[in-house]
């Protein structure tokens, strides 16, 4: 383990956001809402922290293997969580830090989450930071750090592999740093795009600003109690297409970007990934038809709200939780499926579940013709036996830790319905559940222990569980 290289690149992080934290700085001065302070204060201690851990981590050798990938980002999101916490409190608009620490990390997993009863009284300083760690998640920090890091070699493969959502994660081009480089110029473009068009809408230009963070990082924090519901339909129909989108593999923008249209579009995942989309969307639309009485606006909420929970971003336009039972069970499994590998977007993924389905038809083959060789394919490639079984340890690891946090939750007061469904939006990085975690509701009732666990759920789900599982493993740290 090269723990001073780890320690190095975790001090590099701390530092970016300190520079991060400029932003709602800026804002706050030029609103003056009186939080430039606690800004201030916060980037003087991610300042600190950085750079101590920057110079007494000086590192001897910069190779960094698979498990120093896993640890660097664990620790890292862990760590940018706790100080991107400090502005909640030291502002005093989320007194309690578990609470700050718990709003921080739903921002930076992008999974929208809000322990806020009033999110319209929040100071526009402290709102920004709050649907900027949504943008800043999204794409990831450390892959941000390798796109300017003049020291990002071949060696960071391993860091993008453990922040990138999706079984596997490859390089655009021969060098990390500029596949890094392309990801996040895409993930800017497509942001200003949607601004650009939220601002043609009639949305007002801060509004705009922190929505299109919020549908970027496929996060859904929103500025307003009732989320997405008071903008108009235009503004509706916009966010419903950026969902989408930015629940798509970057790699297929940047094979469109490079004239492989005929390569992003024979993508077998793309096309389930929208499948699925407009099955559900029109399954919905026809269920809440009789309580909209118009087939407009049931297709607008249904549409909506299958692009807001597939692409787990979470931003709502109707309490979903009063919809048919029919509607809600739709949702709850598109909670689990997810968007696509290699997106902002959480859940297990569209491929994963295109590889399980491919791997059953493969075994039950396989029991029909014993001696036959059977192949499973996806994306027009022979899938490795090794692949196929990281899918099911995978699954399997899903479902152990879902049951424990489900577990843990249950010692709460809170219905099944309630904490099962908890667990299923924080454990995908999707926010509003059912029940009392409801798209009316909030998570500010939960005890210590369940925001806690629940921190832990969202953590584990952006980072696909091994990062965090490897971080406290003795044996990742004493085997060399």
């Amino acid at each position: 383990m090269n723990k001073r290289m780890v320690l190095h690149i975790i001090g590099q992080i701390v530092a970016l956001e300190a520079a991060l934290l400029a932003l709602p700085l800026i804002i706050s001065l030029i609103y003056g809402d009186g939080d430039a302070v606690c800004f201030l204060v916060t980037v003087a201690v991610a300042l600190a922290a950085g750079g101590a851990l920057i110079f007494f981590s000086r590192p001897k050798s910069r190779r960094i293997y698979a498990r120093e990938g896993f640890v660097t980002v664990a620790g890292a999101w862990i760590l940018l969580s706790a100080i991107g916490a400090l502005p909640f409190v030291i502002s005093g608009q989320i007194p309690s830090y578990i609470d700050a620490f718990f709003e921080t990390v739903s921002g930076f997993t992008t999974t929208g989450a809000s322990i806020l009863r009033d999110v319209g009284a929040l100071t526009h300083g402290i709102a920004f930071w709050r649907s900027f760690t949504h943008w800043s998640g999204g794409m990831g920090v450390l892959v941000l750090v390798m796109a300017i890091a003049p020291g990002a070699d071949g060696n960071f493969i391993h860091v993008m592999r453990a922040e990138v959502p999706g079984p596997s994660v490859g390089k655009l081009v021969p060098r990390v740093r500029e596949t890094a480089k392309i990801l996040y110029l895409i993930y800017i473009a497509m942001t200003a795009l949607e601004i650009l068009l939220l601002l043609a809408g009639g949305m007002p230009l801060f509004d705009s600003v922190v929505h299109a963070f919020g549908t970027a990082g496929t996060g859904g924090f929103g500025i307003r109690p009732d989320s997405i519901a008071g903008y108009n339909a235009y503004l509706q129909w916009v966010i419903t297409a950026f969902m989408m989108l930015f629940g798509v593999n970057f790699n297929l923008y940047y094979f469109l970007l490079t004239k492989r249209a005929g390569t992003a579009l024979k993508s077998r995942e793309l096309w389930v990934y929208f499948g699925i989309f407009f099955v559900s969307a029109g399954v919905i639309t026809a269920s809440i038809f009789p309580t909209y009485g118009s087939l407009g606006e049931a297709a607008r909420a249904a549409s909506f709200q299958t692009a807001s929970i597939m692409s787990t971003t979470g931003f709502t336009t109707a309490d979903y939780s009063l919809w048919s039972g029919t509607a809600k069970s739709i949702l709850l499994l598109l909670m689990f499926i997810g968007a696509c590998a290699g997106s902002t977007a959480g859940g297990i993924k569209v491929s994963r579940v295109i590889l399980l389905f491919k791997n059953i038809r493969a075994e039950l083959r396989k029991m029909l013709h014993p001696r036959s060789v059977t192949t499973v394919r996806f994306e027009g490639k022979s899938v490795s036996e090794r692949m196929l079984d990281g899918v099911k340890v995978y699954l399997a690891v899903y479902i152990l830790i879902f049951l424990i946090g489900f577990f843990i939750l249950s010692l709460d007061r809170f219905d099944f319905e309630t904490n099962f469904s908890a667990v299923a939006s924080c454990f995908n990085n999707i926010g509003p559940a059912f029940g009392a975690a409801g798209p009316a509701h909030n998570y500010a009732d939960f005890s210590v222990l369940s925001k806690l666990t629940l921190s832990a759920c969202m953590l584990l789900g952006r980072l696909e569980i091994y990062p965090l599982l490897l971080a406290l493993t003795p044996a990742t740290w004493t085997r060399k």
